[in-house]
């Protein structure tokens, strides 16, 4: 053969051969960003001292990661994990009213409990089918997902709570297309996670029927108007953000009252509201304390 074409035939293996190797890792940079640290330096500050006094708030979206960290190690060891919505509420409640009602009864319910945290609360749930729309979606402002992404996004919640060692995992559901998503959740990764951590739904604290009957002993008899409110709903909402319940234009519009019953005076409603949000929260943290890890 002749020396040129055995020196081409020689050449062309070689490519061939580098080709197939694997190339080299490249190595992860340092960061040349200002105010972004490395991956080591990240880690570095993982047992770093808090510079500051915490604040006293059980809302992890409120707390720095620092403040999570120290009220886990000091025993905050559950955490909540509570569902509400996007839809619609009649005429005069935010889409947002699961959200607010869960903003005070899961802070009532932390509290009481002592060692507990809050993970921001899940508006995005099963409100119906979206093409074509049915049961709240046909309502502008409604936001749904699917059975399996609520499910995923229960599923992948716990993971991060379990990631961070909380040792009992609670579920709480405001709304009733909820239920069925949370139940079906928590009862996997228990089994899943041979109750390391304990992963628990809160049956108990969905208790609507039972607020409706023990609201009668404060004088508050309902009688439902098909508005898709109600009085142990709007005055907790009115607990937290006047607004959501269109307090001063229902008022100036003389349509201040619920199911027959007025959300006036203010002072006595938010007082109702106080003791709706304890009711609920001690069959909550009752049935929460039961199943405790031992």
């Amino acid at each position: 053969m002749h020396p040129l074409l055995l020196l081409l035939r020689s050449a062309v293996a070689s490519l061939t051969l580098t080709a197939a190797l694997p190339a080299e890792p490249a190595l992860a940079p340092r960061s040349t960003v200002p105010g972004v640290p490395t991956r080591e330096e990240t880690l570095a500050t993982l047992n770093a001292p808090r510079p500051i006094e915490a604040l006293d708030s059980v809302f992890i979206e409120e707390l720095t990661w620092m403040e999570v960290r120290d009220a886990i190690a000091a025993g905050k060891k559950t955490v909540i994990i509570a569902s509400g919505g996007i839809e619609a509420n009649g005429a005069y409640l935010a889409t947002g009213k699961h959200n607010y009602v869960l903003r005070a009864t899961t802070e009532a319910i932390a509290r009481e409990l002592g060692n507990a945290l809050v993970a921001p609360i899940i508006p995005f749930t099963p409100e119906g089918d979206i093409e074509p729309p049915t049961a709240h979606m046909v309502f502008a402002g409604t936001i749904s997902v699917s059975a399996e992404t609520f499910e995923a996004l229960l599923t992948d919640i716990a993971r991060s709570m379990r990631a961070h060692g909380f040792e009992h995992i609670v579920f709480l559901a405001d709304s009733g297309p909820n239920v069925a998503g949370m139940q079906k959740v928590a009862g996997t990764l228990h089994a899943r996670w041979g109750g390391k951590p304990a992963v628990s739904y809160i049956a108990e604290y969905y208790n609507y029927v039972e607020v409706r009957s023990w609201l009668k002993t404060l004088g508050v008899n309902e009688v439902a108007d098909g508005t898709h409110d109600e009085y142990s709903i709007a005055s907790v909402m009115m607990l937290v953000d006047p607004m959501t319940v269109r307090m001063p234009q229902r008022i100036a519009a003389g349509k201040f009252s619920v199911n027959g019953v007025s959300l006036a005076p203010v002072e006595q409603t938010l007082a109702n509201a106080r003791r709706i949000v304890a009711y609920r929260a001690k069959a909550a943290v009752d049935a929460i304390r039961q199943k405790a890890p031992r």
